[in-house]
């Protein structure tokens, strides 16, 4: 069996005033909130993983919108089966791929019941083993629990790295192991966050804000944008 693709170190050759720029830029963000959380609504461990699970190319605004009123009704892997996929349907057909969300939704909850006594696995290989569950999705919900450091790469993340130099690789994955690598321990728990929110009220696609960017001057980006 072939081992597994051993990721950076984290101690990269970075040169003495790429590595002061990256921990000022941290340090910045840090000053701008010290406790970012996901902006999706969650009460537990399987209501964070159900809400990450739906949030595949949705909207956090639209995932809260459908979860308010599906977890009042069921919030637990054993409520989330009792109501089957046709009964979920209508809570989330709101939602982007709502069907094959629906089936993944259920499935999962069956191998929760069936295999974790209705727990949701705190282990990033039993989560990846969940229908409709990536490494991105696993990333997430073992960042935002506190489990382990972990940075999931979405669109917002990839950019911000890209723009501000923090990352060259061409796909997610190369983007994750390059920031795994070069972000300063301290903040390394919280810059899932600080990356997705940056680039989502901040650095944004076609017009960023840089001048409301706390971190413009250490951005090298910034001169293709600002005339």
């Amino acid at each position: 069996m072939a081992k597994p693709a051993k990721p950076p170190a984290r101690t990269p050759r970075l040169k003495p005033a790429e590595r002061a720029r990256i921990e000022e830029i941290f340090a910045r963000f840090l000053a701008e909130s010290d406790d970012p959380r996901t902006e999706l609504h969650y009460s537990s461990p399987y209501t964070l993983l159900t809400a990450v699970a739906l949030s595949a190319q949705a909207t956090d605004v639209s995932v809260n919108k459908a979860t308010a009123r599906l977890f009042e009704v069921a919030d637990t892997p054993q409520e989330m089966l009792a109501l089957g996929e046709e009964g979920l349907i209508p809570y989330i057909a709101s939602i982007g791929l709502f069907r094959t969300k629906a089936k993944n939704v259920i499935a999962t909850a069956k191998i929760l019941m069936e295999q974790y006594g209705g727990q949701v696995p705190l282990d990033r290989e039993a989560l990846q083993k969940l229908p409709g569950v990536g490494r991105k999705t696993a990333s997430v919900v073992l960042n935002e629990l506190g489990v382990e450091p972990a940075i999931a790469v979405d669109t917002h993340v990839f950019r911000v790295s890209h723009r501000l130099g923090l990352a060259k690789g061409k796909t997610p994955e190369q983007v994750e192991h390059e920031l795994m690598a070069i972000i300063p321990a301290p903040y390394l728990t919280r810059a899932h966050h600080w990356l997705i929110l940056h680039g989502r009220y901040t650095c944004l696609a076609r017009k960023p804000k840089c001048e409301d960017c706390p971190v413009a001057d250490l951005c090298p980006s910034r001169k293709l944008f600002v005339k």
